[in-house]
């Protein structure tokens, strides 16, 4: 841990906002002229972006908070989530409570700051308890927010994770690659023929997207409040302040977005080995159907699962593939590999829905 002593330390460890950060962190602990004599340390979690900052013992209501560094589009969305969207559904504890919301004087960086659940993700201590509450909250998430009033205020600020998104992302790696091709960089001997084979790739799902939409159309329910991002280093599970329960929460809401649960569901489960997920679906399974939601055939289900994931792995390959045009980036090459990758291990049986039992 680096200790902070004063505004300067702190503004040199964070950069830009931190003045104001300081300023947000002193009205939070109600002192005066900024917090930097309440900080004992500064601890990083995801740096550059996210820090724990630990405060001096005494009278603070806390005994560390989260700070989190977001460019103003993003932070917009995360923080209507936890102060509109949630609390429509009657969820306002299912994301860390957000304390308060500093940015810099040109509104570029803005630093969020929440209350601090630990360290307890779902990644971390993934007990059936403690996986059987957060799939809990994954459900009820999914089933209120169901053609909730919401959702149209939610389309102005957020993405639609639909078969929209999938043909979207497939169109731009489509247009980054040729573009690749058409730049006249060669990749090493190693990568030979990698853009071409994925453009292959890319063009077949692309022309398969109509039997596809079909499935979404028949089985994929109403749209609904998406987290976005549902890794289970995303999902704290902390125990209750009187002892005698769990309560889930999910954090990192940069990705909340609107469409069918499958996207939410199939990145859970991604997340778990192969031989867990069966309980896993199972536990949401019963879960909605405690809402009044039936979950489609497990083919159904299998195949939306995995036309959210390809859209990711899509979105993946654009960026890579327009840094190499542009930049001739040379970490480009590598990162179209791995994506290659994961389109293979997909294809090998990645998620494999249909084998787990009904």
């Amino acid at each position: 841990m680096t200790a902070v002593r004063d505004a300067l330390d702190l503004r040199s460890s964070l950069g830009v906002g931190a003045s104001e950060l300081s300023e947000l962190l002193g009205e939070l602990l109600n002192v005066d002229g900024g917090a930097a004599d309440q900080i004992a340390a500064l601890q990083p979690l995801k740096p550059p972006r996210v820090y724990r900052v630990e405060l001096v013992p005494g009278e603070a209501p806390w005994r560390s908070v989260v700070v989190k560094r977001l460019d103003s589009a993003v932070a917009q969305r995360a923080r209507l989530a936890a102060e509109r969207w949630l609390p429509a559904l009657g969820l306002a504890d299912g994301c860390a409570r957000l304390l308060g919301v500093a940015a810099d004087a040109r509104g570029d960086v803005v630093w969020h700051v929440y209350e601090d659940l630990g360290d307890e993700t779902l990644a971390a201590r993934p007990d059936p308890d403690r996986v059987a509450a957060a799939v809990d909250l994954v459900a009820r998430l999914h089933a209120r927010g169901a053609a909730h009033a919401i959702l149209p205020d939610m389309r102005r600020y957020c993405s639609n994770f639909g078969m929209g998104y999938f043909a979207a992302n497939l169109r731009d790696a489509i247009v980054g690659l040729e573009a690749l091709q058409s730049s006249g960089i060669e990749a090493p001997g190693e990568y030979a023929g990698l853009a071409a084979r994925l453009l292959t790739r890319l063009r077949g799902l692309l022309s398969d997207a109509d039997r596809r939409a079909a499935v979404f159309a028949r089985s994929g329910g109403p749209d609904t409040l998406l987290h976005g991002d549902l890794w289970t280093i995303n999902a704290f599970v902390v125990a209750t302040p009187d002892g005698g329960g769990l309560r889930a929460c999910l954090v990192d809401w940069d990705r909340v977005g609107v469409g069918p649960f499958a996207y939410d569901l199939s990145t859970l489960l991604l997340r778990f080995p192969s031989e867990e997920r069966g309980g896993v679906l199972d536990a949401y399974r019963r879960a909605v159907a405690r809402a009044g939601w039936f979950l489609p055939s497990l083919v159904d289900l299998n195949l939306m699962c995995e036309t959210a994931e390809l859209a990711r792995y899509a979105n993946r390959v654009i960026w890579p593939a327009l840094a190499l045009v542009r930049e001739q980036a040379a970490w480009g090459v590598a990162e179209l590999a791995e994506v290659e990758r994961w389109f293979e291990a997909l294809d090998d049986g990645g998620l494999d829905l249909q084998g787990l039992a009904c």
